[in-house]
């Protein structure tokens, strides 16, 4: 198939995605024209954030010409809106914590969708206090896994030091654990369906079904606070496209999944449909600013962050488009 035919289908597709669920929305069309029609989102190898991914097609249907998906290189997405190098982008939810204890230009809209982490170990753990003394292998230190694992175990009463951390970066982690060399491991999709299909490891905490994780978002919508305050109208669209596509997401699992493999983001059918379909994409349900304070508290106790989280809510978040969009996609 040629790319200008392939195009053609993929466009044609999220047409009638769109139509179907009702998502050319007449608020968007009442709406002035967004100050600019660029943005700029950062790519992750997660499955999970599919509906930034299929926010572009929307997007480029609204009029925005130029819509990029940018390499991350060694930086996290929020390091990359607080450096100006992207404008919004879906990220965990505790990657934004310690960057906005930092005061950098980071700007919470809302959440998306609730854990989609699963944390695995081998026989010799069974719960989360089994890790005391044990070796834990992550990305590398400050990143999403290491982050969110050290909030786990300051739930649990241990430190974050009471766990032996090995850092294997580029995407050597999942396989430093299927290799025995650590005896837990926080995946992320498509990770978790690799190890299950592979028969690694046992899951210790699934976080889209086990409580208290399972009550928070784990993917959130954060933006550079320059480009919101810049550009509000055009920012309130690019929120609308991202919690459009999520609806997509709920109600086709099957045809975002063929998204992912026609775009080249998951290749392997059956691995996104299975993530995307385990994935919980109800951003209407949960609270994003109790997502913050919960997460805020557990870093807090760990010693990895200094604010208090009223301070990070009342510097760091913007819930107006949230609220006025769930009102009008409701509609």
């Amino acid at each position: 198939m040629d790319t200008t035919r392939r195009e053609l289908l993929a466009r044609t597709g999220a047409l009638g995605a769109a139509g179907l669920l009702g998502l050319q929305h007449a608020a968007s069309a009442a709406e002035p024209a967004p100050e600019t029609r660029t943005v700029r989102f950062c790519h992750s190898p997660s499955i999970c954030v599919a509906p930034q991914y299929m926010a572009g097609d929307l997007l480029r249907m609204e009029g925005f010409s130029d819509v990029q998906y940018l390499a991350l290189g060694t930086r996290a997405g929020p390091d990359a809106l607080a450096e100006g190098n992207a404008d919004i982008t879906m990220w965990y939810a505790t990657g934004f914590v310690p960057v906005l204890d930092a005061g950098k230009p980071v700007v919470l809209l809302a959440g998306v969708h609730v854990g989609c982490w699963e944390l695995f170990g081998h026989e010799n753990v069974r719960n989360l206090r089994d890790l005391k003394g044990k070796t834990v292998v992550c990305e590398k230190f400050l990143s999403g896994d290491h982050i969110l694992l050290s909030s786990m175990l300051a739930y649990a009463g241990l430190n974050p030091n009471d766990v032996q951390w090995l850092s294997r970066p580029g995407g050597s982690a999942m396989n430093a654990f299927a290799g025995g060399q650590a005896d837990a491991f926080l995946a992320f999709p498509p990770e978790p369906q690799e190890l299950r299909a592979r028969k690694v490891g046992h899951v210790l905490i699934n976080t889209n079904t086990d409580r208290p994780w399972s009550q928070y978002y784990c993917c959130m919508v954060g933006a550079n606070r320059d480009y919101v305050q810049r550009h509000p109208i055009a920012t309130k669209q690019v929120l609308r496209a991202i919690l459009k596509a999520a609806d997509i997401c709920t109600a086709r699992p099957a045809y975002a999944a063929g998204y992912l493999r026609d775009h080249g983001y998951e290749p392997r059918y059956d691995i996104g449909l299975e993530a995307l379909k385990s994935i919980n994409y109800d951003y209407r349900a949960g609270n994003p600013e109790d997502t913050l304070r919960f997460y805020a508290l557990r870093l807090r106790d760990a010693g990895m962050i200094k604010s208090a989280p009223q301070k990070l809510i009342a510097q760091g978040t913007d819930w107006r488009f949230l609220d006025q969009l769930k009102k009008e996609l409701k509609a």
